[in-house]
């Protein structure tokens, strides 16, 4: 089996790990005025740096910031765009083994024209690129994060009369800021998308009936936009899209099998790899990879960053025996099934076993494709 040299790597993850206790301390500081952001920023920096030489020591060719200058995944990019605001919150369900967690993030609202006005991630890309010789990965939410929570309520009429210039606009945007990435020296680019994961689970799927959206047409409709947003990125440059039902202190959102989306996620999304969940009995099983279209890669989240215990390996390589059913082996890679803080919060997880389940996938990969 031959080593890959473009991203995703053999052994890779999804982005986002544990705020260390300094870093908890600055944000609160600064949130009490107390420091400003340029002391911030330097506190993130030093954060960053220790999180890159984890990466590194482990053996992970992929490397992230950690998502350290963030709250949330998503909220933190894109209300950086114009016309975006954030209102209020919906209050969500979440499910974990220890019970259930209500949690409200805010929702982002659609008040005027969506523009980009600044580039959003390209100063923490250079500075990345700046502390590592690997492979600096960039994870940014999924444009599809400002349509699917609110829905047709949450843009406005005003501004866009027809949603297809709400469309629109949201893809010229992205197309801007992967330009502005693209011009720094940025070759890897991760798309972090719930909604069409979300449209995996039947009670989402009725929720979105209800705001008016059909759940069908959904993830066609957002397979255009993602693939707008990307059309124009720079040559060379790798785009994956994560998958995600929903990763807030160690609970999720949603559950369900890939199949009511798999055919449109893998031969419509005009994207390179898929970073999947499927670290227990709520992803489903591997069916709908038999959708997977040849030059695809797959990367299979059988390591779970919500649960401390250490998966054991062989019961690791069976389950990449099992999808090797449906798929080619050399498209697979191996990683976590998520971050392991989407949100700032962090889920219920110790730093030592965030870096031995990195170790675990590293070491696997090694032994199933020879290479990590």
């Amino acid at each position: 089996m031959t080593a890959r040299t473009l991203p995703p790597f053999r052994a890779d993850h999804v982005g986002s790990f544990l705020r260390p206790t300094a870093l908890h301390e600055a944000r609160g500081r600064f949130k009490q005025g107390e420091i400003d952001q340029a002391a911030l920023r330097l506190v993130e920096d030093a954060a960053i740096r220790e999180v890159v030489r984890l990466q590194e020591s482990v053996g992970l060719q992929g490397i992230t910031d950690g998502e350290f200058r963030r709250t949330y995944f998503h909220i933190d990019f894109l209300e950086q765009l114009a016309g975006i605001e954030t209102k209020g919150g919906i209050s969500v369900s979440f499910h974990s083994n220890a019970g259930s967690v209500d949690f409200a993030p805010p929702v982002m609202h659609i008040t005027d024209k969506v523009r980009h006005v600044k580039p959003i991630q390209r100063a923490d890309f250079e500075f990345l690129r700046s502390i590592t010789t690997r492979t600096p990965k960039v994870t940014i939410p999924s444009p599809t994060m400002l349509h699917f929570r609110g829905g047709r309520n949450a843009i406005s009429k005003t501004a866009y009369p027809d949603l297809e210039e709400f469309y629109d606009d949201v893809a010229a945007a992205y197309r801007a800021e992967l330009k502005s990435l693209g011009d720094a020296g940025c070759r890897y680019v991760q798309l972090d998308d719930t909604n069409l994961a979300y449209l995996c689970d039947e009670k989402m799927r009725e929720g979105a009936r209800k705001r008016g959206d059909d759940p069908n047409e959904l993830p066609r409709r957002y397979a255009r936009l993602i693939n707008a947003a990307i059309a124009d990125r720079p040559a060379g440059m790798r785009i994956c899209v994560h998958l995600c039902r929903g990763n807030f202190k160690s609970a999720w959102a949603a559950e369900g099998g890939y199949e009511p989306v798999a055919e449109v996620l893998f031969n419509e999304l005009k994207v390179d790899a898929y970073f999947l969940e499927y670290d227990d009995a709520r992803s489903g099983d591997f069916a709908p990879l038999r959708f997977v279209p040849a030059g695809k890669i797959v990367v299979l989240g059988l390591v779970s960053t919500k649960l401390g215990e250490l998966e054991a390996k062989d019961t690791i390589k069976r389950r990449i025996d099992d999808a090797a059913r449906f798929m080619p082996l050399d498209q697979m890679c191996l990683s976590p099934q998520c971050g392991f803080s989407s949100t700032v919060h962090g889920n219920v997880i110790a730093a030592e076993a965030q870096r031995a389940k990195l170790e675990l996938v590293v070491e696997t990969a090694n032994e199933v494709w020879g290479a990590a």
